[in-house]
């Protein structure tokens, strides 16, 4: 599919790693394929029992006195699809598609996040006629749910204090500090007993979804948070015990799709405040969210309804807990700095879990995010578990390695880059802990819809970002 285009190499690893399954916690054979791609051109490489690879190649001739360099990327991706696509994403390869300049993956996510980062790094390696200093190439696993990968790295034979990391996602602007995250779920203990009344589903679909950091100050709406609502309006204007509500798959994807399934006594006047919020919440999502779809409809459930106490606590904890947006940078004007967003909600025979991701450019305000949520389980008589804790990448003022890339980027584009901090979470904070004294920017092509069956990334943009990549390595005497 991507055989006609340029760079041959860099289109050639990322098309190989989208016929291999790579899903988070599914990398142990995109490993092994970057292990013997090392192999065959006589690398020195390290694999751990975390997947994590390190690929190792010195310095070309005038560059053996120049200070080493450390590529970094990630090797798993988010696996999500539409509803109605059949593929198993655990187990087959993307079918990818070519439109116009955009390359991208039919009905699932592309991997684009960070495969091309993955194919620029091997395509560096691959480059005999690339001049560059001793390259040091770090591709982790498990970046997705939480960096568990570089969280385990041994950084031992790493001599570098310089990183170029891969997985930012807008050309032109160089990432120098990123939000730290934790993993939260809050769990609350739920108890069943029987309630008479017609069973009813409501089903919320058609969702835009998209990357909890970077897009969730676009203000999509979640899927998990407008069920809420809906539960809400329904439980104020009768009684009603929920069975379950379920919505989301990942905790850094933010949901698009969601469902419940109640009881109540009058089935007719549930499905009349159901179409009543339909209409309120189009009103409201009418822009960014042209294909919100919502239906009612008539049930069974294979388990007892929640009891009176357990519904309460339950629909005070939907309608209560913080979710989206908490804080603005100052630093960064109009970046976000504090946010969380429900990934996954779901109520099972005996509990009620909500997964969510919390992020920070400030550990303090992440902490006080958690402390909220732990505040708010305490008194449903509930608890709150935290994994999965990364620190923040903090901005450096004083870069080397910065001023090197500017001065690159400044002959090649004719302009100023752009200097920004993501909300999104980057390995890079675990590594500056890893390696004191790094000095870390981040870079990629032209990426859009991330962690969505919408991803796609510019041809033209990897191509000028691979021009970029070869003449920084060139510059780095």
């Amino acid at each position: 599919m991507l055989e006609h285009l340029e760079p041959k190499s860099v289109f050639r690893f990322f098309e190989e790693m989208s016929a291999i399954p790579h899903g988070s916690y599914n990398t142990k054979e995109i490993s092994d394929w970057v292990v013997a791609f090392a192999e065959e051109r006589g690398l020195e490489y390290h694999q751990d029992d975390l997947n994590n690879v390190v690929i190792i190649k010195e310095a070309t001739p005038g560059y053996e006195a120049a200070e080493a360099l450390i590529l970094q990327a990630h090797l798993d991706m988010v696996c999500e699809k539409l509803a109605d696509c059949p593929k198993d994403m655990a187990k087959e390869g993307l079918d990818l598609v070519i439109d116009g300049d955009f390359i991208r993956a039919k009905d699932t996510t592309l991997g684009a996040d960070n495969g091309i980062g993955v194919a620029l790094a091997l395509a560096a390696l691959d480059d005999d006629t690339l001049c560059h200093p001793r390259l040091e190439v770090v591709l982790t696993t498990e970046e997705e749910v939480g960096m568990e990968g570089v969280t385990g790295l041994d950084v031992a034979p790493l001599q570098s204090r310089q990183m170029i990391n891969l997985d930012s996602a807008e050309e032109g602007v160089f990432t120098v500090g990123c939000s730290g995250g934790s993993r939260t779920t809050c769990v609350l203990p739920v108890t069943r007993a029987p309630f008479d009344g017609a069973v009813l589903k409501i089903a919320i679909s058609g969702l835009t979804g998209g990357h909890s950091g970077i897009e969730i100050d676009k203000r999509p709406a979640s899927a998990n948070v407008l069920m809420s609502r809906f539960l809400r309006a329904v439980s104020d204007a009768m009684e009603m015990r929920l069975v379950y509500v379920r919505g989301g798959l990942k905790s850094n994807a933010i949901p698009r799709d969601a469902e419940a399934v109640i009881v109540t006594a009058d089935a007719a006047a549930a499905k009349a405040v159901v179409e009543h919020m339909t209409v309120v919440v189009k009103h409201e999502y009418d822009i960014h969210e042209p294909n919100l779809t919502v239906t009612v409809e008539q049930a069974q459930a294979d388990l007892l309804p929640l009891d009176e106490d357990s519904n309460r606590r339950v629909m005070y904890f939907l309608t209560c807990t913080p979710n989206g947006v908490q804080e603005m940078s100052q630093n960064f004007p109009g970046k976000v700095q504090t946010s969380l967003n429900l990934g996954v909600l779901d109520i099972h025979e005996d509990r009620m879990s909500a997964l969510f991701l919390v992020r920070s450019a400030f550990a303090t305000q992440k902490e006080m995010v958690n402390r909220k949520l732990r505040c708010l389980m305490e008194l449903l008589a509930g608890f709150v578990e935290v994994d999965n804790d990364y620190p923040p990448w903090e901005y450096r003022r004083d870069s080397v390695l910065r001023e090197r890339m500017v001065n690159v980027f400044r002959e090649q584009y004719g302009r100023e880059p752009g200097i920004d901090a993501t909300h999104a979470g980057l390995e890079c904070g675990q590594l500056c802990g890893k390696l004191p004294g790094l000095d870390c920017v981040s870079i990629a092509p032209d990426l859009w819809d991330l962690h969505t069956p919408w991803e796609r990334m510019s041809i033209s943009s990897i191509q000028r970002v691979w021009k970029f990549l070869r003449g920084v390595l060139e510059a780095s005497k």
